[in-house]
Order: structure tokens, then C-alpha cells, then sequence
């Protein structure tokens, strides 16, 4: 009943304690139980008098023993009876691995997590780590813990994020996307899902209608289903998202909300073209729907300047516009924010309030003081140089490796290509050859979950270092060359 392992890092006495508490609980020690005397149970144990001492005075102030004087130890006679299990045939392998009671099933959310793979990756776009300014964030993030005790950073702070990071993102996206925006128009989030997550929990009621480009991004699509809103897919060519169909929709039901990526439609990259975004801010006062603008990687466009977001067009306050610097910097950076009118920052930070009460106030304050020095903007422009000849290198090995099975169009910015391959590639098949050779991409059906047979995927790109991307795309080669022999 009381194993004791002298090799382990918990105590002998801590060992015997907690071995009383588990013949307790089993009801192998009914209450009211003698437990053996001290002298007794230590020469049974072989262990020294005091080191049972110690654990049945551990158990006295914890209430599960009781000791009378002359009388001896006894297991409190307060505890609920236990009736007694048979002991098995064989240890407890260690932890439950399943609940004892039920839990309800969310098949809906249950969907594979893309993350960092520890091998050769062509990812869903995301940014090369190495690239990250380290030095120079550890060096802010050092310097406001040495500066001493200040409450609003060491305390608690303001739900919608800490106010000199607020000021200096204001000053940063006027600047860099012309956005007007000030403190009182900005809310801080770990990351853009979480912004995602809070914006329907304030917006969306059950019923709701939203609407979403075709293919879209998913976790935006269970974020809303899961608030029980209706989504109703369009279409998205190369123009970007389908106005007509937007408009044909909107005169037969109501929309509450229209969910988009226009700078870099994801998972497609195309870009939503002036006109539309002109006729989709028209369209939003008409029938009176929000638009959730996610612009999840504006800092990366190659071919010209970038488009200004709708948000900067906005004098309505139809628009909210989420970004974050987890694309800028890196995954595990979680900072993100949304833009939107005040009364809508004010209901974010009441609901972020039950949720995580407050972001990373040194880590704002460590962003916001390398924002002011212009650290930031220095490392997304060297970043987005290298992510240019990064995407040119990796499209020429594409057409020159495999021009008769892959067709794509060059993106315009981001960090990915949408690619199609042959109607004879499956592409499980192609994913599970390349992992095999030592490369791991995406099936595909994470991007496209509802179609029966998939033949588009997301390459990503700028994570890759130039050689990096001739060797991932030498083990792709390879692996369709395999797959198209005959068997």
C-alpha cells in the first residue's frame, strides 16, 4: 500500500503521505481507521521514526487525520465513507487519459493546427523567424523590467491594451496605411484570431448572417459557426470577392457582418480591385453590414505600392481592420489589434475582460518603444526584400521544375503561392511522398474542406531561405516524378 521509491525527487514522508491519502480515497482506510503507531510503521517502512512523524502531522493539518493522545492516529472520522475497489492486478499506468464524465463533441473545431514543422516545410505563408529584430526587442523588452517598479506595467492595465503602445501603433498605421486612427479607436489583442474570436462574441448573434470568400480562411469560418451564425460563401475570382453575388444576397436576407482578406485574399493572394472596394463600402452603408477586414499581411507586397485598406476610405465606421505583428515579426509574438469605431473598442475590452482581462503590457511597451525608434519598420522593409527575391527565386524553380504539373500566378505580395497541381496528382498522396522525403507541405484540404477532391495548396515561401527553397523544391519534383510513374 505504501511503495517507496528513495530515488525520487519527492520526499520519503511526502512518499508515505501521499500514499495514506490514496488508501483513503480508494477506501482502503475506512474513517475511523487505528493507523499503525510511528516506531511500528517506520520498521515496516524501513524508514527512520520522524520521517513518519513528519507525515502524519502533514495529514493532521490537512484534516484527513485525526491523533488522540495515549490513543494513538486515526483517519477523521469526518471524511465520507469510501467503499473499498479491489486493488488491481497491475500499478496505475499514470494519469486519467479520458474524462469521467461527458463532454460535448465540437466535430466542427476539430480540425488540424498548422504550426512550425521540424523539418524542410512549405508552410501556409509564414514569416522566417531568423529574420526577427531579437536583439533589438530583447534589448526594449530588458530595459522596461530594469527601470523598476512601475504600476502601469507591473499592475494591472487598461482591457484594450496599454495606452503608449496604442499611441505609437496610431502613429504607425497613419503612416504606413493611412489609417486615422487614435487611441481611443484601437484594441490590443494576442493576435488577429483572438481580435476574430472577441469581434463575433460582441457582433454576432445566433442566426446571424456572415458572409465569406469561397475558399476562405477556416479558422475565421469556425469562429463564426461556432457562434452559430450562418454563413453564406461567394465566390472569389481574380478581382477579388464577387460584388454581384454580394449584392443579390444581400437584397434576399439580412447580413450582419462580411468577412474578407482584400489585400491578399486568403488563401488565393489576389487583391480586391479599386473599383470593388469603392462598391463594397457603398454596398456596407446600403444594407447596413460591417466589414471585418483582416489584413493579415499588408507589409509584404512586391509588384507596386500597396492598396490602402478599406479602413482608411472609411468615414461611415462600417469597417473594422485587424492586423498583427505575429505575420511581421513572428508566430510567437502574439500581438495583434483591431481598428474600429470607440463604442466598439469600449464593448471588446468589456468581453476580453472574462476572457484574459489584459494583454502583455511589457511586451506592448517593449513594441511600442521600438515602434518610436523605427526598429520595426527598418526590419519589415529589409524583411520585405527578402521575401521579393524570395518569391521571385521560388516561382522560376516552380515553372522550371514543373511546368507541365503546377500552374500558379506570381502573387502580388505575401508569403505564399496558391498552387494548382494536374487533375492526375492526388495530392494525400503527393503530401505523404514529400514527407517521406524529408519535405512537409499541406494536402490542401485544410483550405478547401467541403470539396470532394482538392487540387490547390498553399506554398509558402518566405520562411525559406534561397537554397532551402531549391532543395524543398528539388524533394517536390522528385516526389511527382513518383507518384506519376506507372505502378
Amino acid at each position: 500500500m505504501l511503495p517507496l521509491d528513495r530515488a525520487a525527487s519527492t520526499s520519503l514522508s511526502g512518499q508515505i503521505a501521499n500514499g495514506l491519502i490514496r488508501a483513503i480515497r480508494q477506501g482502503l482506510l475506512p474513517a475511523g481507521a487505528k493507523l499503525p503507531g510511528s516506531r511500528l510503521l517506520a520498521g515496516q517502512l524501513g524508514v527512520h521514526r520522524k520521517t513518519v512523524l513528519i507525515a502524519y502531522d502533514e495529514l493532521t493539518a490537512q484534516g484527513w487525520l485525526v491523533q488522540h493522545p495515549a490513543r494513538g492516529t486515526f483517519v477523521s472520522s469526518r471524511l465520507p465513507e469510501v467503499r473499498p475497489r479491489p486493488l488491481p492486478s497491475q500499478p496505475a499506468p499514470g494519469p486519467a487519459m479520458q474524462t469521467g464524465y461527458p463532454i460535448k463533441s465540437r466535430p466542427l473545431l476539430a480540425t488540424p493546427v498548422l504550426k512550425v514543422q521540424p523539418m524542410l516545410t512549405f508552410d501556409d505563408g509564414f514569416p522566417d523567424a531568423r529574420l526577427a529584430p531579437l536583439d533589438a526587442l530583447g534589448r526594449a523588452y530588458r530595459s522596461v523590467l530594469k527601470r523598476g517598479f512601475q504600476q502601469h506595467l507591473l499592475g494591472y492595465s487598461d482591457t484594450n491594451g496599454s495606452l503608449f503602445f496604442r499611441e505609437q501603433l496610431a502613429r504607425y498605421l497613419r503612416d504606413s496605411r493611412g489609417i486615422a486612427a487614435t487611441p481611443a479607436h484601437l484594441f490590443t489583442s494576442r493576435g488577429s484570431v483572438m481580435a476574430i474570436y472577441l469581434l463575433a462574441q460582441v457582433l454576432l448573434e445566433a442566426g446571424d448572417g456572415v458572409v465569406m470568400g469561397q475558399p476562405g480562411y477556416r479558422t475565421a469560418e469556425m469562429i463564426f459557426r461556432n457562434q452559430g451564425a450562418r454563413l453564406h460563401p461567394i465566390s472569389v475570382d481574380e478581382q477579388g470577392l464577387d460584388l454581384d453575388a454580394l449584392e443579390a444576397l444581400c437584397r434576399q436576407t439580412a447580413i450582419r457582418l462580411v468577412y474578407l482578406t482584400p489585400h491578399h485574399h486568403y488563401p488565393t493572394t489576389v487583391t480586391l480591385t479599386a473599383e470593388r472596394r469603392i462598391r463594397l463600402l457603398q454596398l456596407a452603408e446600403q444594407y447596413d453590414f460591417a466589414i471585418l477586414e483582416d489584413d493579415y499581411d499588408y507589409d509584404f507586397h512586391y509588384g507596386s505600392s500597396p492598396i490602402l485598406p478599406l479602413a482608411s476610405a472609411d468615414t461611415a465606421g462600417m469597417v473594422i481592420y485587424i492586423g498583427s505583428f505575429t505575420k511581421s515579426i513572428s508566430p510567437a509574438f502574439r500581438v495583434g489589434y483591431l481598428v474600429g469605431p470607440p463604442n466598439l473598442i469600449e464593448a471588446l475590452g468589456y468581453m476580453r475582460r472574462i476572457v484574459d482581462r489584459q494583454g502583455d503590457t511589457i511586451l506592448e511597451q517593449a513594441l511600442a518603444e521600438l515602434l518610436a525608434e523605427g526598429e520595426i519598420q527598418k526590419h519589415l522593409k529589409r524583411a520585405q526584400r527578402l521575401y521579393h527575391q524570395r518569391r521571385d527565386t521560388f516561382c522560376q524553380l516552380l515553372r522550371e521544375s514543373l511546368p507541365d504539373t503546377l500552374t500558379f500566378s506570381v502573387p502580388e505580395g505575401g508569403m505564399a503561392v496558391w498552387a494548382r497541381f494536374d487533375d492526375r496528382i492526388n495530392l494525400t498522396d503527393l503530401a505523404n511522398e514529400c514527407r517521406r522525403l524529408g519535405l512537409s507541405m499541406n494536402d490542401g484540404r485544410f483550405y478547401q474542406p467541403h470539396l470532394p477532391v482538392v487540387h490547390h495548396t498553399r506554398l509558402g515561401f518566405a520562411s525559406r531561405r534561397p537554397e532551402e527553397l531549391e532543395r524543398g523544391v528539388a524533394i517536390l519534383t522528385q516526389a511527382v516524378r513518383s507518384l506519376e510513374r506507372p505502378k
